[in-house]
């Protein structure tokens, strides 16, 4: 490991905590709402349209998609993991290939098998951010299943709102534990770039850090959501 490696280290871990920060509200270095931000908005109009509707089918299926993604994910990081267990067992073999690379910085076995150790940790963390986010999907849905008909509650419609509100709130947040864990996949893509030397690491952190900035802040997807969502300003840049 050398210095350059620490730097470059400390850059990842630095622009995966600004995008966090972005995306979750607490930098508000962007004077612009974000597409996951716009997405909230939708969630909360989803639940209270769901009042409305006495066959809910449709709504169950949503939420039946929403959990087998979540669970495709947290396997795919489990065998990410083991992946990462098997890299680390052909180090040697490894290490032979990209020493045979021009233009790399010459490293020893030890900091390859770090490199390989901090890849697992990220896709450890990203598995316990989708192991969470399914449990908080399943109970999501089993407080959808216990909002009322909206036939029988006419009488109280400001306690039907808020039971929905409370449902939408446990959506966004497993929504939030699911896109965090997600983050931690595409930007383990720049963290690739590290055993190519810690010049390439910070390129592709940059490259991907790019990426994902402009997804959520100057898409078309971005675009067209905030279009649709009918905020009080009208205002969607």
């Amino acid at each position: 490991m050398t210095g350059t490696d620490f730097v470059a280290l400390c850059f990842f871990l630095g622009c995966w905590f600004v995008f966090d920060g972005l995306v979750s509200g607490r930098f508000a270095l962007i004077k612009r709402q974000s597409l996951t931000g716009a997405m909230l908005i939708h969630r909360k109009r989803w639940m209270q349209t769901a009042l409305a509707r006495d066959l809910r089918m449709i709504d169950t299926q949503i939420l039946s998609g929403l959990q087998n993604g979540t669970a495709f994910f947290a396997s795919t990081s489990i065998f990410a993991i083991g992946g990462c267990f098997a890299l680390m067992g052909e180090a040697d073999t490894a290490q032979v290939l990209f020493d045979d690379l021009p233009g790399l910085i010459p490293s020893t076995r030890a900091a390859f098998e770090m490199k390989a150790c901090g890849l697992a940790a990220i896709f450890g963390y990203s598995f316990f951010k989708f192991g969470w986010s399914y449990r908080l999907f399943n109970y999501n849905t089993i407080l959808f299943g216990g909002l009322p008909m909206g036939a029988t509650a006419v009488e109280d419609r400001q306690t039907l709102a808020r039971m929905a509100e409370r449902v939408a709130e446990v959506n966004i947040i497993a929504a939030r534990h699911f896109n965090t864990g997600l983050r931690a996949i595409f930007l383990s893509i720049g963290y690739l770039g590290w055993f190519l030397g810690p010049y390439f690491f910070m390129a592709s952190t940059a490259f991907v850090f790019t990426i994902l900035l402009r997804r959520q802040y100057f898409s078309d997807a971005r675009k067209t959501i905030l279009q649709a969502t009918l905020s009080e300003n009208g205002d969607a840049e």
